[in-house]
């Protein structure tokens, strides 16, 4: 199915971005510099690729189809499952960007264990988030819509993705991967 092979896709770019991300957290931890700019390209890339292009496309398509078309087991996988994971690591965001512009005034330790610890539970959470909708959500959709919306959420999908790769901010987010992973 187009739609999900697409998120799965995202998803390895999302756990790319976690792992390198740990790697820098550990190399603070072991005494390198806190660079907040790196950071605040973190948090944007977190916002408009993971959470806005990706958890957009879940939200608004997929797990809506489910919602409104598998009964209580979908709704209860996704309202109290995915769409609380999704909130929870909007909540990591916002707290690790608090603690980023406290510390570029304070430099105190404290603001620099709030950046990691929201950081590192960011990393956790979207790991064993990716491993339930590779492994659970995903092939439950899959499996129980029936072909019709399955086509419809691919063709939804399709208008999404269509030009995404040419667009200067989605490129950039690519960009940015990279650099991490050359670091």
């Amino acid at each position: 199915m187009y739609a999900i092979e697409i998120l799965v896709k995202e998803h390895e770019n999302i756990k790319k971005f976690t792992d390198q991300m740990e790697r820098i957290c550990i190399n603070i931890m072991d005494g390198a510099e806190l660079n907040t700019e790196l950071f605040r390209k973190a948090i944007v890339f977190i916002r408009e690729y993971a959470d806005g292009h990706h958890h957009g496309k879940e939200e608004k398509i997929l797990f809506q189809y489910m919602i409104d078309n598998l009964g209580s087991v979908a709704n209860t996988l996704v309202r109290n499952g995915m769409l609380v994971e999704h909130d929870l690591a909007r909540l990591n965001v916002l707290e690790m960007e608090n603690a980023i512009n406290r510390y570029e005034e304070s430099h105190s330790t404290k603001d620099k264990l709030d950046i990691i610890s929201n950081m590192m539970g960011y990393v956790y959470l979207l790991r064993r988030h990716i491993d339930k909708e590779d492994g659970v959500v995903y092939p439950y959709a899959e499996n129980n819509l029936s072909q019709v919306l399955l086509n419809e959420v691919d063709a939804k999908s399709r208008e999404i993705e269509d030009g995404v790769l040419e667009r200067d901010d989605y490129a950039e987010h690519l960009r940015f991967l990279e650099s991490l992973i050359e670091m």
